[in-house]
């Protein structure tokens, strides 16, 4: 039963094992998914995916299988049993339509004219009164008004239909479209260095066992430092201007950086880098810090993530004076190229759509600068970032 889905899943590398496949085959003979797409999708997904990264592939798999299924012809659906089309329908009307059927002269009547009609139906028709098609005012169809009949076909437009034949096409949401603080954590997560520092608070248990071992069975109990991600990342943000579209996108990925990395320092800019970065955007005029100062404070072995669209004008970047807000004495390029000849490694996050770069000239010299390093603010494009940066 559906073998073609498991073949479809498995080619598309989703790791999908026997074991979950009889679970899904229990679950429908269970009747917990019954003709309905969108319910068969849910339940497959829950029994077959087991990490949430493949729910992207997953999606894309089952509409590839089911592609075609959404236009039901009516020879297709003449070949449908009657008394499974019956049970079917009976299972699935809710009581006020089940009223509306019978105020028509019943499921029975509506279930013999329908086959009827199939049988004597030879083309396609729109509009009308009687036939199967689209629009009009026939019990069959879609796309048009009656008050209790059969929905064939895609979605239809009065909301009247007694049976809603065939559920909607369940459309993909691609993962990269898909930001929140969630997928963000589980893309950063992908840069990661562990270790034991501080002091010792949190049982060691393997320790604890070995030492009261060795004690005779007397209790001998050993802590440790707790394990935790000793990464040290600095953040650079860009902010006004044209990055106030971009708020939510950059807030979700601040949160979940915090989240993720014990040993964050953020600091804001606006465009591009100059002499000067801030960590308090209220507070920018009083209390800048030196950029030259980042380079003396921070060791090599910090990973730098810049975040900012790159959209501005070539001479704020190219040129002394550049600046948009004050007089800089050197060129922002100039203040990159310290920063990426001092730290090891250093990536470029846009959220700006990656196909809409080839149309800013300021891109290309940020991609420049940054030796192609620039990716797209998505959780894909971070998870990329993320592995350039744990190399």
């Amino acid at each position: 039963m559906l073998i073609g889905l498991f073949e479809a899943l498995r080619s598309a590398r989703v790791p999908v094992t026997l074991r979950e496949w009889l679970d899904l085959m229990a679950a429908l003979q269970a009747d917990l998914a019954f003709a309905d797409r969108e319910a068969l999708h849910g339940l497959a997904r829950t029994i077959l995916v087991k990490d949430e990264r493949h729910f992207d592939r997953f999606d894309r798999a089952f509409c590839n299988y089911l592609n075609g299924v959404d236009t039901i012809l009516p020879e297709q659906l003449a070949a449908i049993p009657e008394d499974w089309l019956r049970e079917g329908m009976q299972r699935l009307l809710t009581d006020e339509e089940k009223a509306q059927i019978e105020a028509l002269g019943g499921l029975e009547k509506l279930m013999e004219e329908f086959r009827k009609r199939l049988e004597e139906q030879k083309e396609r028709h729109s509009g009308g009164n009687r036939w199967i098609g689209t629009g009009g005012t026939s019990p069959f169809g879609a796309g048009g008004y009656h008050p209790g009949g059969i929905r064939v076909g895609s979605k239809g437009g009065g909301r009247m239909a007694a049976k809603v034949w065939e559920q909607r096409l369940y459309r993909n949401l691609d993962s990269d479209a898909e930001l929140g603080p969630r997928n963000l954590k589980i893309a950063l997560r992908r840069l990661r260095r562990f270790a034991r520092e501080g002091a010792a608070e949190e049982l060691d248990l393997d320790g604890t066992i070995s030492a009261t071992a060795r004690e005779g069975g007397m209790l001998d109990i050993r802590l440790r430092p707790e394990r935790h991600n000793a990464v040290k990342v600095l953040l650079f943000l860009d902010v006004g201007g044209s990055m106030d579209e971009h708020v939510y996108a950059c807030e979700a990925l601040f949160g979940a950086a915090r989240s993720e990395f014990k040993r964050l320092e953020h600091f804001y800019f606006h465009n591009f880098i100059y002499d000067h970065v801030w960590r308090d955007n209220l507070r920018r005029s009083n209390e800048a810090t030196p950029t030259a100062e980042l380079l003396r404070r921070y060791n090599p072995d910090h990973k730098v993530v810049f975040v900012g669209d790159a959209a501005m004008g070539p001479y704020e970047i190219a040129h002394a004076g550049g600046s948009v807000e004050y007089w800089n004495e050197e060129p922002g390029s100039a203040w990159f190229h310290r920063l990426r000849n001092h730290f090891r490694k250093l990536v470029w996050i846009n959220p700006t759509p990656i196909e809409r770069w080839r149309y800013t000239p300021s891109t290309d010299l940020v991609r420049e600068l940054v030796e192609d390093r620039m990716y797209p603010l998505t959780p894909h494009g971070l998870a990329d970032a993320m592995r350039f940066l744990a190399r």
